[in-house]
């Protein structure tokens, strides 16, 4: 009543506007809510200029109070929405009803009330234009990334109570896109259900190991990072500690890697900055207890296999007990290019003002050293790795030969 019938004069109008909606819901297969489309539709028929200066709006439409510029920083944002206004001319109130009705992220530009980043989620579950890439999808007929990516998980979300059935569909798609795919499937954490909890974080913790690590932007999470915070929020789920302690125990049982099953005891766990407390201390120290007995026990073969071979030694030796063996570091050359591998990093370096992220390779040198305990041991089991160097070791060698020859980096610039 706000948007569509003040536009609808004749049956004329009536013809143009159905015509006009049967080809677009045709094109758009059900990916945008019908109710935003009959709305858009109207304006794109009846206001053509208001729907072309949509495409050069979609920030001041879409943006949260939270968002990019924040609160105190929204005047460009503001600018669009009075921008559109103008362009109806004497409908510009049509205009305001339409930000009103379809873009609460907008709606603070037009004296309404301010929408966090929290609508979001519901916005795209939902398929509404309020969130970016809908929006986007519906002006431009193509489906961006994010996009593609929230259509998967939500095909992965169909399937959260079978845990062959969501292994078989991740392992569908093409690995570059299954972090994006798992990092989608954020927007349900409000439906996560216990019924979901173990076969979900088995799948997806068996799947870290196999995602390739890619390369980030300055504030872009790790890959390990993006499948922990999904894992967490699926074990929140569950409601006492009890039964996240029953769910975790079964949920390592089905997961061999010894690095994942680490992600998820230190999620439920006490550690400072990392740990969300969900089960007892009293179990989250035995849980701890046991998976270093296991890392102890695990064979070369197993041990070189890990992705996040240094990280898991490391916190195996550091926490350990008084009255736990010492831990032995195998002479093994699959677990020293395992170790390499876990313990080269980038260090990314952005200047003020420029769009280029620098970056430099690195090795955790000092922890390598304290993991082996001298830097001849560590030197013995590199140059043994030289005399037999996998075939996918590229330039990892020559880093470490810089490190053995007394090279330490000083800043980014340093070569």
């Amino acid at each position: 009543m706000e948007i569509i019938r003040p536009l609808i004069r004749n049956m004329r109008d009536v013809r143009r506007y159905t015509a006009a909606i049967h080809g677009t819901v045709c094109d758009l297969g059900g990916q945008v809510a019908l109710v935003d489309v009959l709305a858009l539709e109207a304006v794109r028929v009846f206001l053509p200029d208001v729907f072309h200066c949509m495409h050069s709006s979609v920030s001041g439409l879409t943006t949260t109070s939270d968002g990019y510029g924040g609160r105190g920083n929204s005047s460009y944002q503001k600018e669009q929405i009075e921008t559109l206004i103008e362009a109806a001319g004497k409908r510009g109130e049509l205009v305001r009803n339409l930000v009103r009705r379809l873009f609460p992220g907008g709606e603070r530009h037009v004296g309404g009330s301010h929408y966090g980043g929290e609508w979001k989620n519901r916005w795209i579950i939902e398929r509404r234009v309020a969130h970016e890439d809908v929006l986007r999808f519906y002006l431009e007929r193509v489906v961006g990334e994010r996009l593609q990516a929230f259509s998967d998980a939500e095909k992965a979300w169909a399937r959260m109570t079978d845990r062959v059935a969501l292994e078989n569909y991740l392992h569908s798609l093409p690995v570059e896109r299954v972090q994006d795919v798992i990092s989608s499937l954020e927007a349900y954490e409000d439906q996560f259900e216990p019924v979901h909890v173990v076969p979900a974080t088995v799948v997806l913790l068996n799947l870290l190991p196999h995602l390739p690590e890619r390369q980030r932007g300055m504030f872009e999470l790790d890959t390990r990072l993006v499948v922990g915070r999904v894992a967490y929020r699926l074990v929140r789920a569950l409601k006492d500690p009890q039964s996240v302690e029953s769910a975790v125990r079964e949920i390592l049982s089905q997961v061999p890697s010894l690095s994942s099953k680490l992600e998820l005891i230190i999620d439920v766990g006490y550690r400072e900055g990392a740990g969300h407390k969900l089960v007892s201390e009293t179990a989250a120290k035995t849980l701890e207890k046991e998976w270093r007995a296991a890392v102890r026990a695990a064979s070369s073969d197993e041990l070189a296999r890990e992705t996040e071979l240094l990280r898991t030694l490391m916190f195996t030796k550091r926490e350990a007990e008084l009255d736990e063996p010492a831990l032995e570091i195998p002479d093994s050359i699959g677990v020293t290019y395992a170790l390499l591998l876990a313990a080269r990093s980038e260090v990314l370096s952005q200047s003020f003002g420029s769009r280029t992220v620098r970056r430099k390779p690195r090795l955790a040198w000092e922890t390598l050293i304290e993991l082996y305990g001298d830097e001849n041991t560590l030197q013995q089991r590199i140059h043994a790795l030289k005399a037999s160097p996998p075939d996918t070791i590229d330039d990892l060698l020559n880093l470490a030969e810089k490190y053995l020859a007394g090279w330490r980096p000083k800043d980014f610039g340093d070569d």
